[in-house]
Protein backbone atom coordinates (compact mmCIF):
# COMPACT_ATOMS: atom_id res chain seq x y z
CA UNK A 1 0.00 0.00 0.00
CA UNK A 2 1.23 3.41 -0.98
CA UNK A 3 2.53 5.83 2.02
CA UNK A 4 0.74 9.17 2.04
CA UNK A 5 2.87 12.15 0.60
CA UNK A 6 1.43 14.52 3.14
CA UNK A 7 0.44 13.66 6.66
CA UNK A 8 -0.57 15.99 9.69
CA UNK A 9 -1.65 14.65 13.39
CA UNK A 10 -3.38 16.48 15.84
CA UNK A 11 -2.28 20.21 14.26
CA UNK A 12 -3.49 23.17 16.84
CA UNK A 13 -3.18 26.72 16.50
CA UNK A 14 -4.89 29.40 19.15
CA UNK A 15 -4.45 32.91 18.68
CA UNK A 16 -6.08 34.10 21.68
CA UNK A 17 -9.19 32.45 22.77
CA UNK A 18 -9.78 31.51 19.58
CA UNK A 19 -8.71 27.49 18.25
CA UNK A 20 -8.21 28.34 14.27
CA UNK A 21 -7.21 24.69 14.01
CA UNK A 22 -8.35 22.33 16.66
CA UNK A 23 -6.65 19.23 16.29
CA UNK A 24 -6.64 18.72 12.47
CA UNK A 25 -6.06 15.49 10.91
CA UNK A 26 -5.11 14.28 7.33
CA UNK A 27 -3.65 12.08 4.92
CA UNK A 28 -2.84 13.28 1.09
CA UNK A 29 -2.40 10.47 -1.21
CA UNK A 30 0.32 10.38 -3.82
CA UNK A 31 -0.78 12.13 -7.37
CA UNK A 32 -4.22 12.97 -6.20
CA UNK A 33 -6.60 16.19 -5.68
CA UNK A 34 -7.65 16.52 -2.22
CA UNK A 35 -9.67 19.69 -1.30
CA UNK A 36 -10.70 21.45 1.86
CA UNK A 37 -13.96 23.33 2.23
CA UNK A 38 -15.29 24.51 4.75
CA UNK A 39 -17.28 28.43 6.06
CA UNK A 40 -15.48 31.39 6.05
CA UNK A 41 -13.56 31.41 9.36
CA UNK A 42 -13.36 27.64 9.36
CA UNK A 43 -9.40 27.67 9.59
CA UNK A 44 -8.46 26.07 5.97
CA UNK A 45 -5.51 28.96 5.12
CA UNK A 46 -4.33 28.53 8.58
CA UNK A 47 -3.83 24.70 8.19
CA UNK A 48 -2.41 25.62 4.53
CA UNK A 49 -0.08 27.93 6.50
CA UNK A 50 1.06 25.46 8.91
CA UNK A 51 1.39 23.09 5.88
CA UNK A 52 3.90 25.50 3.89
CA UNK A 53 6.01 26.29 7.66
CA UNK A 54 4.32 29.92 7.85
CA UNK A 55 2.83 29.10 10.85
CA UNK A 56 3.88 26.50 13.57
CA UNK A 57 1.47 24.64 15.13
CA UNK A 58 1.39 24.94 18.79
CA UNK A 59 0.78 20.97 18.96
CA UNK A 60 0.60 17.99 16.22
CA UNK A 61 2.83 16.73 13.26
CA UNK A 62 3.60 17.06 9.85
CA UNK A 63 5.20 14.74 7.78
CA UNK A 64 6.31 15.20 4.37
CA UNK A 65 7.10 12.24 2.03
CA UNK A 66 8.57 9.84 4.81
CA UNK A 67 10.38 13.01 6.78
CA UNK A 68 8.70 15.02 9.71
CA UNK A 69 8.66 18.59 8.36
CA UNK A 70 6.90 20.36 11.43
CA UNK A 71 9.52 22.58 12.40
CA UNK A 72 11.44 22.99 9.38
CA UNK A 73 10.80 26.73 7.56
CA UNK A 74 9.31 27.36 4.47
CA UNK A 75 12.29 27.29 2.17
CA UNK A 76 13.42 23.99 3.42
CA UNK A 77 10.06 22.93 2.56
CA UNK A 78 9.99 23.83 -1.12
CA UNK A 79 13.32 22.46 -1.43
CA UNK A 80 12.12 18.99 -0.13
CA UNK A 81 9.05 19.45 -2.88
CA UNK A 82 6.35 21.84 -1.62
CA UNK A 83 4.88 24.76 -3.57
CA UNK A 84 2.32 27.00 -2.56
CA UNK A 85 -0.15 29.25 -4.65
CA UNK A 86 -1.63 31.86 -2.73
CA UNK A 87 -5.36 33.83 -2.49
CA UNK A 88 -4.09 36.95 -3.44
CA UNK A 89 -1.56 37.12 -6.56
CA UNK A 90 1.82 37.60 -5.61
CA UNK A 91 3.64 38.11 -8.86
CA UNK A 92 6.30 40.52 -9.76
CA UNK A 93 4.06 42.58 -12.11
CA UNK A 94 6.77 44.53 -13.64
CA UNK A 95 8.63 41.18 -14.75
CA UNK A 96 7.65 39.40 -17.91
CA UNK A 97 6.03 36.12 -17.62
CA UNK A 98 9.00 34.21 -18.16
CA UNK A 99 10.61 36.11 -15.49
CA UNK A 100 7.98 35.24 -12.86
CA UNK A 101 8.58 31.43 -13.47
CA UNK A 102 12.85 31.76 -13.66
CA UNK A 103 12.63 33.19 -10.31
CA UNK A 104 10.71 30.75 -8.80
CA UNK A 105 12.84 28.12 -10.91
CA UNK A 106 15.66 29.70 -9.10
CA UNK A 107 14.46 29.83 -5.57
CA UNK A 108 14.23 26.09 -5.60
CA UNK A 109 17.77 25.48 -6.57
CA UNK A 110 18.98 27.64 -3.48
CA UNK A 111 19.33 31.74 -3.51
CA UNK A 112 19.07 34.54 -5.33
CA UNK A 113 22.49 35.90 -5.60
CA UNK A 114 23.76 36.47 -9.40
CA UNK A 115 20.06 35.66 -10.40
CA UNK A 116 19.90 37.14 -13.45
CA UNK A 117 23.16 35.65 -14.87
CA UNK A 118 22.84 31.91 -13.03
CA UNK A 119 19.03 31.95 -14.57
CA UNK A 120 18.77 33.57 -17.32
CA UNK A 121 22.11 31.31 -18.92
CA UNK A 122 20.89 28.80 -17.78
CA UNK A 123 19.13 26.50 -20.51
CA UNK A 124 18.06 24.02 -17.81
CA UNK A 125 16.10 26.72 -16.01
CA UNK A 126 14.70 28.40 -19.02
CA UNK A 127 13.43 25.43 -20.88
CA UNK A 128 11.91 24.58 -17.37
CA UNK A 129 10.20 27.55 -17.24
CA UNK A 130 9.09 27.30 -20.95
CA UNK A 131 7.73 23.46 -20.06
CA UNK A 132 5.65 24.95 -17.07
CA UNK A 133 4.46 27.61 -19.33
CA UNK A 134 3.14 25.60 -22.26
CA UNK A 135 1.33 22.95 -19.65
CA UNK A 136 -0.31 25.95 -18.43
CA UNK A 137 -1.25 27.98 -21.61
CA UNK A 138 0.40 30.91 -21.44
CA UNK A 139 3.80 30.44 -23.88
CA UNK A 140 2.64 32.84 -26.16
CA UNK A 141 2.65 35.23 -23.20
CA UNK A 142 6.27 34.39 -22.26
CA UNK A 143 7.71 38.22 -23.04
CA UNK A 144 4.51 40.19 -21.41
CA UNK A 145 4.73 41.90 -18.61
CA UNK A 146 2.34 40.61 -15.63
CA UNK A 147 0.71 44.06 -15.15
CA UNK A 148 -0.98 43.46 -18.51
CA UNK A 149 -2.29 40.07 -18.10
CA UNK A 150 -6.03 39.49 -17.31
CA UNK A 151 -6.62 38.09 -13.69
CA UNK A 152 -7.35 34.82 -15.02
CA UNK A 153 -4.13 34.74 -16.99
CA UNK A 154 -2.46 35.90 -13.93
CA UNK A 155 -3.87 33.30 -11.41
CA UNK A 156 -2.69 30.65 -14.06
CA UNK A 157 0.88 31.69 -14.46
CA UNK A 158 0.82 31.34 -10.63
CA UNK A 159 0.15 27.78 -10.98
CA UNK A 160 3.34 28.03 -13.33
CA UNK A 161 5.30 29.40 -11.37
CA UNK A 162 4.82 27.21 -8.78
CA UNK A 163 5.23 23.75 -11.08
CA UNK A 164 8.82 25.99 -11.95
CA UNK A 165 9.64 24.85 -8.56
CA UNK A 166 9.42 21.15 -9.53
CA UNK A 167 6.95 20.39 -6.44
CA UNK A 168 5.91 16.79 -5.50
CA UNK A 169 2.92 18.68 -3.85
CA UNK A 170 0.81 21.61 -5.04
CA UNK A 171 -0.99 23.84 -2.06
CA UNK A 172 -3.07 25.83 -3.92
CA UNK A 173 -5.19 28.27 -1.57
CA UNK A 174 -8.30 29.34 -3.63
CA UNK A 175 -7.12 29.17 -7.18
CA UNK A 176 -10.57 30.37 -8.68
CA UNK A 177 -10.87 33.30 -6.46
CA UNK A 178 -12.00 36.49 -8.59
CA UNK A 179 -12.34 34.68 -11.80
CA UNK A 180 -15.43 35.12 -13.91
CA UNK A 181 -16.92 31.97 -15.52
CA UNK A 182 -15.35 31.61 -18.54
CA UNK A 183 -11.98 32.04 -16.83
CA UNK A 184 -13.23 29.52 -13.95
CA UNK A 185 -13.82 27.25 -16.64
CA UNK A 186 -10.44 27.25 -17.90
CA UNK A 187 -8.69 26.74 -14.52
CA UNK A 188 -10.29 23.81 -13.36
CA UNK A 189 -9.57 22.72 -17.04
CA UNK A 190 -5.95 23.52 -16.37
CA UNK A 191 -6.54 21.34 -12.72
CA UNK A 192 -7.73 18.56 -14.77
CA UNK A 193 -4.81 18.16 -17.03
CA UNK A 194 -2.48 18.72 -14.51
CA UNK A 195 -4.14 15.66 -12.21
CA UNK A 196 -2.02 12.56 -11.89
CA UNK A 197 1.08 14.39 -12.32
CA UNK A 198 1.31 16.78 -9.32
CA UNK A 199 -0.53 15.49 -6.02
CA UNK A 200 -2.21 18.70 -5.00
CA UNK A 201 -4.00 20.11 -1.87
CA UNK A 202 -6.26 22.56 -2.88
CA UNK A 203 -8.76 25.23 -0.84
CA UNK A 204 -12.06 26.26 -2.43
CA UNK A 205 -15.18 27.99 -2.20
CA UNK A 206 -16.61 26.58 -5.93
CA UNK A 207 -18.42 23.53 -4.51
CA UNK A 208 -19.16 21.88 -7.75
CA UNK A 209 -15.58 22.55 -8.91
CA UNK A 210 -14.49 20.56 -5.78
CA UNK A 211 -16.64 17.93 -6.75
CA UNK A 212 -15.76 17.99 -10.21
CA UNK A 213 -11.68 17.59 -9.39
CA UNK A 214 -11.42 16.19 -5.95
CA UNK A 215 -10.42 12.65 -5.13
CA UNK A 216 -11.19 13.34 -1.55
CA UNK A 217 -12.28 16.40 0.77
CA UNK A 218 -11.80 17.41 4.35
CA UNK A 219 -14.47 19.88 5.99
CA UNK A 220 -13.15 21.94 8.24
CA UNK A 221 -16.14 23.82 10.93
CA UNK A 222 -14.56 26.38 13.41
CA UNK A 223 -11.22 24.88 13.14
CA UNK A 224 -12.20 21.14 13.46
CA UNK A 225 -12.60 18.18 10.90
CA UNK A 226 -16.06 17.55 11.16
CA UNK A 227 -16.28 14.97 7.78
CA UNK A 228 -13.49 13.28 4.94
CA UNK A 229 -13.85 10.75 2.60
CA UNK A 230 -14.51 10.25 -1.15
CA UNK A 231 -16.81 13.08 -2.93
CA UNK A 232 -19.95 10.48 -3.06
CA UNK A 233 -19.43 10.68 1.04
CA UNK A 234 -19.25 14.58 1.75
CA UNK A 235 -22.09 15.04 -0.95
CA UNK A 236 -24.41 13.28 1.43
CA UNK A 237 -22.92 14.18 4.70
CA UNK A 238 -25.35 15.23 7.15
CA UNK A 239 -23.23 17.31 9.07
CA UNK A 240 -21.26 19.14 6.47
CA UNK A 241 -24.70 20.04 4.49
CA UNK A 242 -25.55 21.96 8.05
CA UNK A 243 -22.10 23.29 8.12
CA UNK A 244 -21.86 24.37 4.37
CA UNK A 245 -23.36 22.80 1.65
CA UNK A 246 -26.65 23.82 2.47
CA UNK A 247 -26.26 26.90 2.10
CA UNK A 248 -24.29 26.75 -0.80
CA UNK A 249 -26.90 24.45 -1.95
CA UNK A 250 -30.01 26.93 -1.06
CA UNK A 251 -28.42 29.85 -3.04
CA UNK A 252 -28.19 27.75 -6.22
CA UNK A 253 -31.89 26.87 -6.12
Amino acid sequence: MTEPLLIAEGLRKRFGGLAATDNVSLAVEPSSIHAIIGPNGAGKTTLLSQLFGGLQPDEGRIVFNGADVTRLPTPARVRLGMARSFQVTSLCLKFSVLENVLLASQQRRGGWTGFWRRATESREAVARAEQALAQIGLAHRRNTPVEQLSHGEQRQLEVAVALALDPLLLLLDEPLAGLGPDEAVAMVRLLNDLKGSVTMLVIEHDIEAVFSLADRITVLDFGRVIASGPVHEIRGHPEVRRAYLGAEEDEHA
